[in-house]
């Protein structure tokens, strides 16, 4: 089976990406979702997706940054693959597609951060080679 991946450029492709991206994120529906997205690519976010057959399999939402601590990073905010995808190698592509796109852009990192909760996510990272360097600290300033 073929299987592409591409940076969702408009709203069609935004909404497509939904089902997905809300088995991470189940607090947002798809109308807020699409609507934050489009405010998010204003500063720099990127959508990508993971496709095969016609259906989307995985999602990728990131940013590039530089930083004293990093200097230039890709970041990943949601990475995701759909729940009856996982195993199949869907995540790992878009995951391999994601550090190849960070090389291109001159990162030195490539970072994301996991709910302490996803252990399943921790044992992917794990074994992309990917480290444990940080705790990630939140004051929540919004009930």
């Amino acid at each position: 089976m073929p299987v592409c991946i591409r940076v969702a450029s408009g709203e069609t492709e935004i909404k497509r990406c939904c089902p997905v991206l809300m088995q991470l994120r189940p607090h947002l529906e798809a109308i807020a979702m699409v609507d934050q997205i489009l405010r998010q690519q204003a500063a720099g976010y990127m959508l990508a997706y993971c496709e095969a057959e016609q259906v989307i399999r995985a999602v990728a939402g990131y940013r590039y940054g530089e930083n004293l601590a990093y200097g230039k990073y890709m970041y990943v905010d949601d990475l995701v693959t759909n729940s009856d995808d996982r195993s199949k190698g869907f995540g790992k592509l878009l995951f391999e597609w994601l550090v190849a796109a960070a090389r291109n852009k001159g990162c030195e990192v490539l970072c994301l951060d996991s709910g302490v909760q996803r252990f399943d996510a921790h044992r992917f990272y794990l074994t992309n080679r990917m480290n444990i360097v940080s705790h990630h600290f939140c004051l929540r300033l919004k009930a």
